[in-house]
């Protein structure tokens, strides 16, 4: 397992909540075990204990996106160097499972399980792959999503780094709010075009008929 795939454990984390809309889905063991996909064995290490647990590491990984998405690069680095510290992994060259057309190994770097409970895992390789992700891709490559009330968190992988929203649902969403409005100002302004011509052309009428008047 490469460094670059723990990093989608932070996205998974962050956006078990939705704050937006009142949501959580982080309420139980089974959620738990759930984030942790294939990796079956730290997840039957989870307990009751861990949805607390959890909870303020998410908590804490939240903000680490949200510092990089308002621009803040040095609080978002402090913060994720907190989790780092607080929650050390232990790197290991790994072979399994990975063969060339030969049959050997495909080495990679692995972070070693041995954490003394679920969250400590699951925390130290989130940290690790956001740290990984950071600074391989920068700072700005870490992103909440501008369709709200979403703000869910993502990784911007994209070529130019346009990427704005955490799912092509969002983007669409987004997209055809942006169309309904523009055409909300485009009638709301042919609107007030045609008022003013009407009123200039009231205007006109009863300026043409004044002269009249004061003639009599």
């Amino acid at each position: 397992m490469e460094l670059a795939y723990y990093s989608d454990y932070a996205v998974r984390l962050v956006n078990s909540e939705e704050p937006g809309r009142n949501k959580d889905a982080l309420t139980s063991v089974d959620a738990i075990r759930d984030l942790f996909g294939p990796s079956t064995q730290m997840a039957r290490r989870a307990t009751d204990s861990d949805v607390t647990r959890f909870r303020s590491v998410r908590g804490r990984l939240r903000a680490v996106f949200e510092a990089a998405d308002g621009g803040d690069e040095t609080l978002a680095v402090d913060l994720l160097n907190s989790l780092l510290l607080e929650f050390p992994v232990s790197p290991q060259i790994s072979g399994h499972d990975h063969r060339d057309d030969d049959g050997r190994p495909l080495w990679h770097m692995h972070l070693a399980d041995h954490p003394s409970n679920a969250t400590a895992g699951y925390a130290a390789i989130a940290a690790m792959g956001l740290a990984f992700h950071l600074t391989e891709h920068g700072v700005d490559r870490l992103g909440l999503c501008e369709a709200a009330p979403c703000r869910n968190a993502y990784l911007d992988t994209s070529t130019n780094r346009s990427r704005r929203y955490c799912s092509d649902r969002c983007a669409t969403r987004a997209n055809v709010a942006a169309y309904r409005a523009r055409k909300r100002l485009e009638t709301e302004r042919s609107a007030s075009t045609g008022r003013t011509a009407e009123t200039a052309q009231r205007a006109s009428a009863t300026g043409e008929r004044r002269p009249d008047a004061g003639g009599r």
